[in-house]
């Protein structure tokens, strides 16, 4: 890992369906095997150095820093999509014209091994921007990879998006990027928030870069229980039991 590299993780949600009663923790900060989850994915991209890491934070981001204060924030004011969120970090990266990932503090089965071949091939290839896939076998409400007749990359579709066909498509989008950073906040200035959510989506960004002609590669592995982003109380038990097994 001689290339300069940081890292972008993104922590701020409140994670509505895991507030219970008592319990009002921004959802990085819930427990699995009495550690946050966040901790579990700072741990895999170690590699990276904390001075490069910048984590997005927003409700109750005071808990967050307090438990994590040696690595650098960025504050997300409102809501507004991914892609929103990383464009929050813009100023953290001012001037760096390196390599950026960028990954989700509620994801803590991803390893280091499978960051690692990402930014492998990422400079491999000399890619804009090359996106973690992969199979599960856990129904999981994840966009699908839409291929070219090439076999590259198309598209990305949402879940809720997908006509039957795209629905039967096995390879799911993690959500995990590694981009040319002097691309990447270029494209998220053309971000778009005319959908049902009104936000703006990060998936958004390897189809505006595709659009000007730019590298797009795809790093697909069998990633399994890895792929599994904690959203519900059910999700947090199964990634203990997952945690609790791998130990």
């Amino acid at each position: 890992m001689n290339n300069p590299i940081k890292a972008i993780v993104l922590a701020a949600g409140k994670g509505s369906r895991l507030q219970t009663e008592g319990c009002e923790l921004p959802k990085v900060m819930r427990q699995a095997l009495g550690k946050p989850l966040l901790h579990y994915v700072l741990r895999a991209i170690s590699f990276i150095d904390k001075k490069d890491t910048v984590i997005v934070v927003g409700y109750k981001k005071e808990d967050i820093i307090n438990e994590f204060g040696d690595y650098i924030f960025a504050y997300q004011h409102e809501q507004l999509g991914t892609g929103h969120a990383v464009m929050s970090a813009e100023n953290e990266l001012a001037g760096f014209s390196g390599t950026v990932l960028v990954c989700y503090g509620d994801m803590p089965m991803l390893k280091r091994e499978t960051y690692e071949a990402l930014i492998a091939m990422h400079f491999e290839q000399n890619n804009a921007c090359t996106i973690l896939t992969g199979t599960s076998d856990d129904n999981l409400p994840y966009g699908r990879i839409v291929r070219d007749e090439n076999n590259e990359f198309l598209r990305v579709v949402e879940d809720r998006d997908c006509d039957e066909q795209q629905k039967k498509i096995k390879e799911l989008n993690s959500g995990v990027y590694v981009f040319n950073a002097a691309k990447l906040f270029p494209a998220l200035k053309k971000l778009k928030n005319n959908n049902s959510q009104g936000e703006y989506y990060l998936t958004d960004v390897p189809d505006i870069l595709l659009g000007q002609g730019e590298k797009i590669g795809i790093c697909m592995r069998e990633l399994g229980s890895e792929i599994i982003g904690v959203n519900t109380l059910e999700q947090l038990t199964q990634v203990e039991t997952l945690l609790r097994e791998a130990n």
